[in-house]
Parts: structure tokens; C-alpha cells; sequence
């Protein structure tokens, strides 16, 4: 049966607000940071318990600790020399979909329908990533995929997936239970394969970093662990198709961190269809995404502003889903996968590239749309990938 004749269903990315059963009563979710002098782990738990503090995890790439804190127990760590800051451990949520329609396949007796013959999304058209092929399908690039995880058995992703790790509970599985980061990934890097779908880098490697929850969500400290984890683990680029409306110093530390590290990063501009770009994608270290159409114009939701660097396919996206399926979705999470697999097609025919020189190369090739230049709805324009590689 192929996709188009698969039976479908219209439903939302569940995307509730986080649990916070396990947190302690009377504790507040806090991430501390330690001066540069103050490195040892366990000594800085052991302070974090003097004051009547729960170590959540700690954060070696802010030199920090995510914490459960009373409230006396903030001003007590402030006047400490060993203490730099105390920081809000902010919610983070995946991008989610305006709307997502998955496919689902049918047959009789219960038996397993063939698998769909293989389509090329139009986006992947549309960034003219079938030409950049002949000359870079992004093989081996060591790409994150910073979400709910990857379905590690979908048919069009196995092959492609090198590793991962859940950040939330390292002890389980990073495969997805939310849907979201397996539609990533496809966009990503779908195996070229005569099946389902293909991605814009379809040779790259792809590394589940589970860093949010089966309902889309969850923790800044989490983002910081996954990003830590990615700087130790030598990847290449981070995609990150999730957000936050507000920031501060640790995230933009960690941040800064990973961009010194020499990986690029990607991220969503955001869903709210206004002016307020989310952060992480707000920052300067970070290439920043808005979702156009298959017109070439902005997506009703797609957030812009002054921050934004690239154009890229966002509504009506189809993807790998969890569950070995396939669906559509719209989003700015679905335009930053576009962008990322551009910067593993670069990467692997530049390897020794920085961020600055990806990004330059991706926004020096950028096919322009609405006013000429740099806008804040386009920023550089429409993301090229066969342009990018031959830059």
C-alpha cells in the first residue's frame, strides 16, 4: 500500500505541561553554577546538602549541579565564594506540530503491510537536496538530535542511527515515545532505500539525545546535560527543534560552550507566529530557522525577528514517525531538520569547517525571498542545499 492510499487520522502531538511528582515539597527546581576554582563534584554536593539541598544531576559543562532548593537554601548558596550564580531550571518543550496527520496502514488478518515505496518530500525538493547529492549525502557526519528520542527500529532510520542516550534516566532507552523526534530525524536523515521517505542527508549518522519527556517536555538542566553530552561524544551538529520563551545565564553559557567546542547548532524559531524568536535559536552561536511553505512564504506560525538566519520547508511535512509510520507535520521543527541536514551535507564535503564557516557558506548560497537581503522573516532566504556544498 503506499502512503497516499494508507488510511489517516488527524490528531495533536500530546504536549502537556511536565510532571512534577518526583520533585520534593517545599523544593524549588533550581540549577546552581560554581566558580571556576570549585570543580569537584562531590565537594559540591556536599554543599548542596548543607543547606538542605537534593542533587538532581550534576552539570560539568557549566561546572553546575541541577538541585531541588528550599527558598532559604538560594540566599545561603549566594553568599558562599564558592557559588558564581542560582539559576531557574526552566521548562523546555518540543516545537510541536500545528498539525500533524499520520498514516495509518491497514490489512487483512492482522498481518504487516508492505512497506510504502519511497517518496521524496517535497522539501527536500524544494532545497534542492536531490542535487547536492551527487557530490555530498553527508556520510558519517555525526549528527544530535536534541528531542524525545528516535524510534531505534523504524525501517527508514536504523541503519542511520549510531548511538544516543537519555539524559532524563540514562539507565532507559532512548527511542521515542512521543513521535516527535522520529519526524526529526526522518527529515534529517532518512535512509535512501526505496521506502518511505529520504532526507536531506541520508548518509549521515544520527544520535538520539533524549532530552525530553513522552509528553514533548521538559527541563533546561536536561538541555544542558544532553549538550554536555554531545561535546564529549564529538558531534558535529546539534539540532535542537524545541524552545523556550525565556533564557538566562546557563543556558546561554551552555550554549556559548557548545559553540566553542566547534559544533554547529540549529534550532527552531518557534511556533507563535510573532516577533519573539525562542531561545535557544535567539542566541548568536545559534542558526536560527523560520518555516516557509511550498510557496516560498512565511508559515502563519512561524515566529521571525532580528535573529532569525535561514528559511527552510516547515508546513505539511512528511516524515518517519514512531511505530515504524510515517506522517505529516508542520512547524518550525520541521524546517530546522531541513537546515541540519544541509550542514551534515557541507560538513562532509568541508570536514574541517567551523560553525561560522557552515553558516556563512549556508547564508552566502540562500536563495532570497521577500525583501531583498537579509529580512527577519527569511533571514539570508530559503536554505540551498547543492549551493551550500559547492560554496
Amino acid at each position: 500500500m503506499s502512503l497516499l492510499g494508507a488510511s489517516l487520522l488527524v490528531l495533536a502531538i500530546p504536549m502537556a505541561s511536565y510532571s512534577q511528582a518526583e520533585q520534593p515539597p517545599g523544593l524549588a527546581r533550581k540549577i546552581v553554577v560554581f566558580q571556576p576554582h570549585f570543580v569537584n563534584q562531590p565537594a559540591q554536593e556536599a554543599l548542596l546538602r548543607a543547606v538542605g539541598g537534593v542533587g538532581i544531576k550534576p552539570l560539568p559543562l557549566i561546572n553546575g549541579w541541577a538541585v531541588y532548593l528550599p527558598a532559604p537554601a538560594v540566599r545561603a548558596l549566594l553568599q558562599r565564594s564558592e557559588v558564581r550564580r542560582v539559576d531557574d531550571d526552566l521548562v523546555v518543550r518540543a516545537i510541536g506540530a500545528q498539525e500533524l496527520t499520520v498514516g495509518v496502514e491497514k490489512a487483512a488478518g492482522g498481518r504487516k503491510p508492505p512497506e510504502p515505496q519511497q517518496t521524496i518530500p517535497w522539501g527536500i525538493s524544494q532545497i534542492d537536496a536531490p542535487s547536492a547529492w551527487y557530490s555530498s549525502t553527508g556520510k558519517d557526519v555525526k549528527v544530535a538530535v536534541l528531542d524525545t528520542g528516535i524510534d531505534l527500529t523504524h525501517p527508514d532510520l536504523k541503519d542511520n542511527i549510531a548511538g544516543g542516550i537519555n539524559v532524563i534516566n540514562p539507565k532507559k532507552s532512548y527511542n521515542d515515545d512521543n513521535g516527535h523526534g522520529t519526524h526529526v530525524a526522518g527529515i534529517i536523515a532518512a535512509i535512501n532505500n526505496q521506502i518511505g521517505v529520504v532526507g536531506v542527508a541520508p548518509r549521515a549518522k544520527l544520535y538520539a539525545v533524549k532530552v525530553l519527556g513522552a509528553n514533548g517536555t521538559g527541563w533546561l538542566s536536561d538541555i544542558i546535560d544532553g549538550l554536555g553530552w554531545c561535546v564529549r561524544s564529538g558531534m558535529q551538529v546539534i539540532n535542537m527543534s524545541l524552545g523556550s520563551s525565556s533564557s538566562n545565564t546557563s543556558f546561554a553559557e551552555a550554549i556559548d560552550a557548545v559553540y566553542r567546542a566547534g559544533i554547529v547548532q540549529v534550532a527552531a524559531a518557534g511556533n507563535e507566529g510573532s516577533s519573539q524568536v525562542s531561545y535557544p535559536a535567539a542566541y548568536d552561536q545559534v542558526i536560527a530557522v523560520s518555516a516557509t511553505d511550498s510557496n516560498d512564504q512565511l508559515a502563519s506560525f512561524s515566529n521571525y525577528g532580528p535573529q532569525i538566519d535561514l528559511a527552510a520547508p516547515g508546513v505539511n511535512i512528511l516524515s518517519t514517525w514512531k511505530g515504524g509510520g510515517y506522517a505529516y507535520a508542520s512547524g518550525t521543527s520541521m524546517a530546522a531538520p531541513h537546515v541540519t541536514g544541509v550542514v551534515a551535507l557541507r560538513l562532509a564535503a568541508h570536514p574541517n569547517e567551523g560553525p561560522d564557516a557552515v553558516k556563512t557558506a549556508l547564508q552566502s548560497t540562500a536563495r532570497d525571498l521577500g525583501d531583498p537581503g537579509w529580512d527577519q522573516h527569511y533571514g539570508a532566504g530559503l536554505v540551498d542545499a547543492d549551493g551550500a556544498v559547492e560554496y
